[in-house]
């Protein structure tokens, strides 16, 4: 559908009589508003309303649904996040005002002429610059910008183990700050009716019951008076999951004035009204006894959480970074502490893996440094501390259990395909080409599918049809095809005659919306369950038609039989026949469709191994990722295409952020890298060929043995493509480099190795 152009996204949707949005935002990272004069833009042509910080004062804050414990047992400390800033503004693009005009070109002409007076302020633009001594304080409740003081693990036993190791290495490692680039940018249409006393908001998100239950408080209105409808979502990767003030303000101005508003995001602006992603630094360190086996994993960091919290900040900046750094590997001891901070920037939310790549990340590139410390192999290293097949299950320190899993064989697998014996007379070849040549390796587990009730319904339609209801949202993963899999052999209907019903709240009863790759594992087993529920409905239904007792009436293939007999009926005609009519006894259901909710299903652990090789040009810096092979366990695969089709997407957003993206804010806040111009994506031609394999093991967490596939291209690849630069810096003298590898930082990294290897 979507390739034939059929898709319909929020800006395609327009309705009669509707109005236009655009807001005012500030131009200062940090300062008080001593004055916001409308006046000049109500007298734009065009112009309907404009409204001020007042104008939204009476809505409530947005949320956060995160309660952490500082290490000292004391809650964390939360911001209070209007629609619109009030005293201060705290980030450049922290929304001021808005205008509603007529048409779009008349709304932004209006805000432009929104005169918003500032007395600038000094602003904390970094992590580092929050934490220093006599840095601005963005919130008077909040001491020195520090929203956690996080502590994870067992620091004793840490200390314990660093003490009698034989060798530790220690390592300085940062995710920076990325700006989130979904292909289509936020749009948002706020309606009201008036009779019924209710909103609706058109919008792109990963949840249109979850984003109802967060609006609706920001509103304050029981969620019965608030419907949230999504379309087709042109990618979101966490960023579309959270509430935002434009949101807010197209609904207050549509009850306002009487007219649908809508609001579409320019893509410069984009840049600093949508949410951003990773930005922690963590100095890591890994102990090892004399044989090469770990011993503990000591990680301490910064968090740069911009201005305010996102509703799961800091999760993913906290407790997902020690449970994701065990990996696949015998660790007997971890601890973490984690500073989250407060800064004037961007407000930073989930982002592709939400902490999960930077626990991988943070593992694979002390293990291949430790390798290179202590004169190991680095295949070796890691097959010596891998968690054994027969030590499963196996309880780590993380607080994880892992029920499934053969990391060796993965390992050993993925080497194989990647030709890792033929890299040296790869390598010969790059340097008679003046090129330096590198190998990596990234091998991953990921703690996904963090547990939620999740529907499942299942409809058969007046036309034939039969709807899947789920609570989960497909913004970009193929979800149709998948569940329709799962509804068809299970249930036997035919996969052509099945539709998916997911972006609209009035139609759900539970939903914990699309993210933590879960949405095969809960989705799935939420069509499993009601299927079961279907069959022993018309199994009831079944042994009246066919004058049999329920007892005797078996299911399969999609057909209701008579046990021992060839009479029977199908599914799909006992569908037709219950919507014609057909006399029943007292008792005995009338359809077939279920309303149902599941409960729960526990964590997956999807894993793989990546191997990248890169090619440097030292006279340039740039880099080329020439080869790239990956094995994963994804337990039981429904749909291959689509698995692999994740797996590239996320891979290529993993390269991205090690070689070519890198938002740069300047000493005063300004957003340096505000465009494409200057924020470099990765395109196609920045991609390799991939080698790409599956070595399933089937969860034992859920009923279809799945494991969540959709973030783990970044989990291995920001350690397979730096580990093989860092392995081709080598060669001029560079053993410790780290995100961004981009050319200039490259170039001048191997210009000052070789100035400090010059005789002098």
């Amino acid at each position: 559908m979507l390739v034939r152009g059929e898709g319909r996204y929020t800006d395609d949707v327009s309705v009669e009589g509707q109005v236009y949005a655009a807001f005012a935002r500030s131009p200062y990272a940090h300062g008080v508003i001593t004055g916001v004069d409308l006046d000049a833009a109500r007298d734009m042509p065009g112009v309907l309303a404009v409204y001020g910080p007042d104008d939204l004062a009476g809505y409530g804050s947005f949320p956060n649904v995160t309660n952490f414990k500082n290490r000292d047992g004391s809650p964390m400390l939360k911001p209070d996040r209007r629609p619109l800033a009030t005293d201060r503004v705290r980030y450049v693009g922290d929304p001021v005002a808005f205008v509603v005009a007529e048409t779009n070109v008349q709304a932004r002409e209006a805000a432009e002429a929104v005169a918003i007076e500032i007395d600038p302020l000094p602003a904390a633009v970094t992590a580092r610059d929050a934490v220093a001594e006599g840095a601005p304080q963005l919130y008077d409740h909040i001491p020195g910008n520090v929203v956690l003081d996080f502590h994870f693990g067992d620091s004793d036993k840490v200390a314990q183990a660093m003490g009698k190791a034989a060798h530790i290495t220690r390592l300085d490692l940062a995710s920076h700050r990325l700006v989130i680039n979904p292909l289509e940018p936020r749009t948002a249409l706020g309606q009201w009716e008036p009779e019924g006393g209710k909103y609706t908001l058109t919008a792109g998100t990963q949840g249109v019951f979850g984003m109802r239950g967060m609006l609706a408080g920001v509103l304050g209105i029981p969620k019965e008076q608030l419907r949230v409808v999504t379309g087709q979502v042109g990618g979101s990767f966490g960023m579309k999951i959270a509430p935002f003030p434009e949101y807010v303000g197209v609904l207050h101005a549509a009850r306002e004035l009487g007219r649908p508003v809508k609001w579409t995001d320019q893509r410069s602006e984009s840049f600093v009204a949508d949410y951003h992603g990773r930005g922690i630094e963590v100095s890591a360190a890994l102990a090892l006894d004399a044989e090469g086996r770990f011993l503990a994993l000591k990680i301490d960091g910064l968090a740069d959480l911009g201005a305010f919290l996102t509703p799961v900040a800091p999760l993913f900046a906290t407790i997902n970074i020690p449970k994701n750094a065990i990996g696949t590997y015998r660790t007997a001891a971890i601890s973490a502490d984690i500073k989250c901070l407060l800064t004037n920037a961007v407000p930073v939310g989930a982002y592709r893996g939400a902490g999960r790549p930077e626990g991988n990340y943070v593992m694979e590139r002390l293990i291949d440094l430790a390798a290179q410390e202590t004169g190991r192999d680095p295949v070796a290293l890691r097959r010596l501390n891998h968690i054994r097949p027969d030590e499963i299950p196996y309880a780590t320190p993380a607080e994880t259990t892992y029920d499934s899993g053969e990391f060796t064989a993965i390992l050993d697998r993925a080497v194989a395909a990647a030709d890792w014996d033929g890299f040296e007379s790869r390598r010969a070849e790059s340097r008679a080409g003046g090129k330096l040549r590198g190998r990596g390796i990234g091998q991953y587990l990921e703690v996904t599918a963090p547990p939620q009730n999740e529907m499942g319904g299942i409809r058969f339609e007046s036309d034939g049809t039969v709807t899947i209801v789920t609570g989960t949202l497909d913004y970009g993963q193929g979800h149709w095809s998948t569940f329709a899999q799962v509804l068809a052999t299970h249930l036997g209907v035919p996969f052509e005659k099945i539709t998916l019903l997911q972006g609209d709240s009035d139609q759900l009863i539970a939903g914990g919306g699309t993210g933590g790759s879960k949405s095969v594992m809960a989705s799935g087993a939420a069509i499993v369950e009601a299927s079961q529920k279907v069959i022993g409905i018309g199994r009831v239904v079944a042994a009246e038609l066919l004058e049999a007792g329920v007892a005797d009436i078996e299911f399969r293939n999609g057909r209701f039989e008579i046990a021992g007999t060839d009479r029977g009926i199908g599914i799909m005609d006992l569908a037709a026949q219950l919507r014609a009519g057909v006399e029943l006894p007292d008792g005995v259901p009338r359809s077939l469709d279920v309303k149902h909710v599941h409960e729960l299903s526990p964590s997956a652990y999807p894993n793989g191994c990546h191997v990248a090789e890169v090619e440097i040009d030292p006279e340039t810096g740039t880099i080329e990722v020439v080869r790239y092979t990956m094995v994963n366990d994804f337990g039981t695969v429904v749909n291959p295409m689509l698995v692999e089709g994740q797996l590239h997407g996320g891979v290529v957003q993993g390269i991205g952020q090690a070689l070519l993206e890198r938002t740069s804010y300047d000493e005063s806040g300004q957003l340096v890298s505000g465009s494409f111009m200057d924020y470099a994506l990765p395109r196609a031609g920045d991609a390799p060929d991939f080698v790409f394999e599956s070595r399933p093991v089937p969860a034992t967490t859920n009923p279809l043995g799945a494991k969540g596939c959709g973030e783990a291209g970044c989990a291995g690849a920001l350690p397979s493509v730096m580990n093989a630069v860092v392995d081709a810096l080598r060669e001029v003298g560079i053993d410790r480099f780290d995100m961004p590898a981009t050319p200039d930082r490259v170039w001048r990294a191997i210009r000052d190795a070789r100035a400090a290897a010059a005789p002098q």
